[in-house]
């Protein structure tokens, strides 16, 4: 198969999809990788390293798509990408679709086979390509947020770890999965005080028993959540239904009772956000304040350390990448059902529940398609 990989048009992305070591698996497994020119240059990847590899470097990302059985990225393909993929084509990459009409509508009518590596599944219904990116954004949520309570930033001015004599910052995580799990340990490894709310008592004591007192738990009641984001210095949103829209759980009224200068990092934001005044924002502006309330929503947190989350990335996409290289997608997907769980769009139709529920469209399963 001829796979390609075009260097990341997002704003202030960085990664890449492919690294010169994947490329290098892709070429020993007997395949043909294209390469856009200076699509690595974010991780320190030059041409020369991908040539090394054995790919092929083009002038622009037009031949790569036009040339290409498989496209490989990091982000959602953007509105002048999508106008260039095709019926037959397989796109891999995030998609985060539900909150996206505009995206699916786009995806749909080109034909193209696309596989989103959030929805891809693993045992016990882990998310194992999102998994990483999730390491990387909670505990980078901790570091923004940090930074956006500095005065000079807008914040209260407060040092989460604060000093001797001065009590530290509070910090309240919602949602103990992956992302909240991360940015706890960073937020208690600054001293901070944290309390973390989720709804699942088998995760809260999974929490409590690795904190050991550190920080707290707390059942995510509406009462619970109104209490807590009132007092907080620092929330993170760190919610996620699987493919689906992130729940609206902090509202506009809620803002009013919050201290002046505090901060909301919504980690959610690729899935539409878990804050009702959220709005996807980005590294160039990456905040903006309500009610006097710093919101902070880059829906591209990681690419910000774009080496170390582009390597993060690549050692879980690329065993699939090369599965569906080998066999073809549809063979791939007939083998193991937790990558057929990524299919999301196939020449036209939705084939993502969650999707085709929150978007309008009729729902056809995968089982159907790969039949």
């Amino acid at each position: 198969m001829r796979v390609g990989t075009v260097k990341e048009i997002k704003n202030h992305e960085y990664r890449v999809g492919l690294t010169p070591e994947s490329v290098r698996e892709l070429v020993a497994h007997g395949h043909e990788v294209w390469v856009e020119t200076g699509a690595g240059n974010g991780i320190g990847a030059s041409d020369a390293d991908y040539e090394a590899a054995g790919a092929t470097i083009k002038a622009d990302a037009r031949v790569v798509f036009d040339g290409c059985e498989m496209i490989v990225k990091v982000k959602e393909p953007q509105a002048v990408e999508r106008a260039m993929l095709r019926k037959g084509q397989i796109l891999y990459t995030y998609l985060h679709l539900a909150p996206d009409p505009e995206q699916t509508a786009d995806l749909v009518k080109s034909g193209v086979t696309a596989i989103a590596y959030e929805t891809v599944t693993g045992a016990g219904n882990a998310l194992p390509l999102l998994k990483p990116m999730s390491q990387v954004a909670g505990r980078m949520a901790i570091q923004a947020g940090a930074t956006a309570l500095e005065k000079a930033h807008g914040g209260r001015g407060v040092l989460l770890g604060g000093v001797p004599g001065v009590l530290p910052g509070k910090v309240v995580v919602i949602g103990g999965g992956v992302v909240g799990f991360n940015a706890a340990q960073m937020a208690v490894g600054l001293g901070a005080d944290v309390t973390i709310l989720d709804r699942d008592p088998d995760v809260l004591e999974k929490l409590d028993n690795h904190f050991e007192g550190r920080a707290r738990t707390l059942y995510s009641g509406k009462a619970a959540l109104a209490s807590l984001v009132a007092e907080a210095d620092l929330v993170i949103g760190a919610v996620l239904i699987p493919g689906a829209a992130a729940p609206k759980l902090v509202t506009r009224d809620m803002l009013s009772t919050m201290k002046p200068g505090s901060v909301l990092v919504d980690v959610a934001i690729d899935q539409g956000g878990c804050f009702e005044t959220s709005k996807a924002t980005t590294h160039a502006e990456p905040t903006y304040v309500i009610d006097g309330v710093v919101h902070y929503c880059v829906a591209n947190m990681p690419g910000a350390v774009a080496r170390t989350s582009t390597y993060a990335l690549n050692n879980v996409t690329l065993p699939h990448a090369l599965r569906i290289a080998d066999k073809g997608w549809k063979a791939a997907l007939r083998a193991d059902p937790h990558l057929a769980a990524g299919l999301n769009v196939h020449e036209g139709k939705v084939t993502y529940e969650a999707v085709a529920r929150e978007l309008g469209y009729d729902y056809v399963p995968v089982a159907d398609v790969i039949a």
